[in-house]
């Protein structure tokens, strides 16, 4: 007996919606996976300045770059010294000619500017920092971005929320997209998978080339996805420079095969259902 003939619509816009659904999923579990190691690293970028008096010394910055280097809340490798000059070159930079003829003395101080690592990075922990520093006589004061590691986190939680919002809606639409490609097909060749199953083929041999199809579009659908989170994460860690530490690639390779398998999946019993509802239809209900 030979297999039904089986009716091509245009299956376009439901491999795109599949897609876009695991494309989301996938984002979503991006920023799950990577958002802790991204909190870290924006976190170590945060630049601690410490401004120094007016009397201080090579030595006593000496002193001061060693205390740092001992202590467990410096970032390796981290300090940047700029002086008044260089400090008065940068405004003048930034704000132009009309910065450097003021008629008045350089105003600006010596700075030493470091990072901290990622677990001190809290307000309390912070605090002790300032006050570690600030007790060497030297220091006139310590200045750091105190909103800006809670506003990270919030905006970070914020996007997850967001895009799996979006990923949740665009699943339901995808497989309504489904449900109707495949009950177009089915309707086409309605009366054709009718007598076949009047005459003894199986429920099994009538749907499984519309099961096949499925499969190797959903193939292609997370394939998609899947090249497109990989161009994404590209983009994002392309400039930086130890990306073996930027990116959880075990992570990465969850997030992606739990992506290739939803895509199959969605696919699959999204077309064993209809097909199974079709075939259960009494022949009456065809016309």
């Amino acid at each position: 007996m030979k297999k039904p003939p089986v009716h091509k619509p245009n299956y376009f816009y439901t491999i795109f919606s599949v897609t876009l659904v695991l494309f989301l999923l996938g984002l979503f579990g991006l920023l799950v996976v990577q958002g802790q190691q991204l909190l870290t690293s924006l976190r170590e970028q945060i630049e601690i300045i410490v401004e120094l008096k007016e009397e201080s010394t090579p030595g006593q910055l000496d002193s001061l770059k060693q205390h740092l280097a001992a202590s467990s809340y410096f970032k390796y490798n981290s300090t940047k010294f700029i002086n008044k000059a260089e400090g008065a070159a940068m405004m003048q930079e930034e704000f132009g000619q009309d910065f450097g003829r003021l008629d008045m003395a350089n105003p600006l101080y010596d700075v030493l500017i470091f990072n901290v690592k990622s677990d001190w990075m809290e307000a309390d922990s912070m605090s002790m920092v300032r006050e570690d520093i600030k007790q060497m006589p030297f220091v006139n004061d310590v200045y750091y971005q105190e909103s800006v590691t809670t506003s990270i986190a919030s905006n970070l939680k914020r996007l997850s929320f967001w895009v799996l919002g979006f990923g949740l809606f665009f699943v339901l639409v995808a497989i309504a997209l489904i449900l109707n490609t495949v009950r177009l097909a089915l309707y086409a060749n309605r009366f054709l998978i009718k007598n076949m199953e009047l005459v003894g083929a199986s429920w099994g041999f009538i749907s499984k080339p519309y099961i096949n199809r499925s499969f190797w579009q959903g193939v292609l659908c997370s394939t998609l996805a899947i090249m497109g989170l990989s161009v994404l994460l590209y983009l994002a860690f392309k400039d930086e420079p130890d990306l073996p530490s930027a990116i959880n690639f075990i992570g990465v390779g969850i997030v992606f095969g739990i992506i290739f398998l939803l895509g199959f999946l969605i696919m699959v019993l999204s077309t064993y259902y209809i097909v199974k509802k079709y075939l259960r239809m009494r022949v009456d209900d065809l016309y």
